[in-house]
């Protein structure tokens, strides 16, 4: 028996999300079908963690036991043979057996594209947030840094998550424009169900004059989402990168 972990990139537009779930198809049940098309095998996938329908990814990991005897470094190539054409596998790695790709994360990049400009982006309507309204950068950047640190984010998560705490450690967050597009990227220890897009929905606010930034210190102290903004839509998500201890 083998274990291997994989690095997956995909396109979220047409998926309902990564998790398989009984109302319509996602990420973890095409990769498990092309595996057992590959090895014959009924495997389980093991996420990192959870991305909502439409969500999308350039660095999503998850491991599966198997005994195929096909050399690590062509896995890759073959399980892609059965892979629709918005699913990847990046690379391929052989880990310990106790390895888990959700268990072992200890910490999450995840970067959001919202699109600002006046008109509607027929191109980037499936990889971004099209938000129309001027935006000062600066107090987009002042709002931020009062959500770097360790803070209880309960007032930035959607209800429905059975999580046994909700305090999470945010390292950096990067705030860069580009010619049409701002760029947020998001570096924690781990992320509360809808906190990244709650955080988004709230800079932008911030940045666009309609919410100050003491609200944001109200929503952290007090745990309450009505204190926080708007929840961002899921296409200009991105789960950029996984990090795992040095000895896997």
């Amino acid at each position: 028996m083998r274990n291997i972990m994989i690095k997956t990139e995909y396109d979220g537009t047409n998926y309902n999300g990564w998790q398989i779930q009984p109302n319509g198809i996602t990420i973890q049940q095409k990769v498990m079908e092309a595996v057992k098309k590959l090895t014959g095998e009924d495997v389980t996938i093991n996420g990192s963690g959870r991305t909502d329908a439409k969500v999308h990814a350039r660095g999503q990991v998850a491991n599966f036991y198997t005994q195929t005897t096909i050399p690590i470094e062509r896995i890759p190539s073959a399980i892609n043979h059965f892979l629709p054409e918005d699913i990847t596998i990046l690379e391929a790695k052989e880990v310990a057996m106790d390895f888990h790709a959700r268990y072992w994360a200890q910490g999450k990049v995840y970067s959001y594209q919202v699109y600002n400009q006046r008109q509607r982006s027929a191109l980037l309507r499936n990889y971004s947030y099209h938000f129309p309204y001027q935006l000062e950068l600066d107090r987009i950047k002042e709002a931020a840094e009062v959500l770097l640190g360790t803070h209880d984010f309960k007032g930035f998560m959607s209800s429905g998550s059975s999580v046994k705490t909700t305090v999470r450690s945010i390292y950096a967050i990067k705030i860069e424009k580009g010619e049409n597009s701002i760029w947020m990227t998001f570096e924690g220890n781990g992320f509360l169900y809808n906190m990244v897009r709650i955080i988004v929905g709230t800079l932008l606010e911030v940045g666009s004059g309609r919410r100050s930034i003491e609200t944001i210190k109200k929503a952290l102290e007090l745990g309450d989402r009505e204190k926080a903004g708007h929840k961002a839509p899921p296409q200009g998500l991105f789960l950029d990168k996984v990090f795992y201890p040095l000895t896997h």
